[in-house]
């Protein structure tokens, strides 16, 4: 199954100001985010993050903030996004069937949203260095439950390089030099 940027939304799963600086390598799973990010808006492809409990985990990071519309977060409690009506809504308003995870942490809050999602009948890809835990075994652990649970694991480049399945796109330029 390749990414269709027709066929995909990108969700970034709580990375939040309060918990990332205990998330392992969260300067990359940061930066990868922000390009998956910027590569969606170049290509037509929606997306929008979570927030786990704001009030105590603080917003998403400023940097991936500013880089989502008015309108481009849910809140929630429940550690699977998909548990939340919010979501769920945010999903069917989309109408698209391959979601793209990035986020933390990995095992449980992606994870979980990942699970359910698969259960939900949703193709689930999961960008691996996009997402992160406080430590990298429970990360590992997670990515491998994934996939063994039917999600797809990728990385920002495949995934930017699906989207845009040529290199004869008037975007194309503006995409590679995400990844430069």
């Amino acid at each position: 199954m390749l990414l269709s940027s027709e066929r995909s939304v990108l969700v970034v799963v709580d990375i939040q100001e309060k918990l990332m600086p205990s998330i392992a390598e969260s300067a990359r799973v940061e930066r990868n985010a922000a390009t998956l990010l910027r590569g969606a808006a170049l290509l037509g492809v929606p997306a929008f993050a979570t927030e786990q409990y704001p009030k105590g985990l603080g917003p998403t990071a400023a940097s991936l903030r500013a880089l989502l519309p008015p309108d481009g977060v849910v809140e929630k409690i429940s550690f699977s996004a998909a548990r939340e009506p919010a979501f769920l809504e945010r999903l069917e308003r989309i109408g698209r069937q391959q979601i793209v995870l990035a986020g933390s942490e990995a095992h449980v809050c992606v994870m979980q949203t990942a699970l359910s999602l698969i259960g939900l009948g949703f193709e689930v890809v999961l960008v691996a260095d996009a997402v992160s835990s406080r430590t990298p075994t429970n990360a590992e652990l997670g990515i491998a439950r994934m996939r063994a649970a039917g999600a797809t694991v990728v990385s920002t480049e495949m995934v930017l390089f699906e989207w845009m399945e040529r290199s004869d796109i008037p975007a194309f330029k503006a995409v590679l030099d995400l990844i430069r």
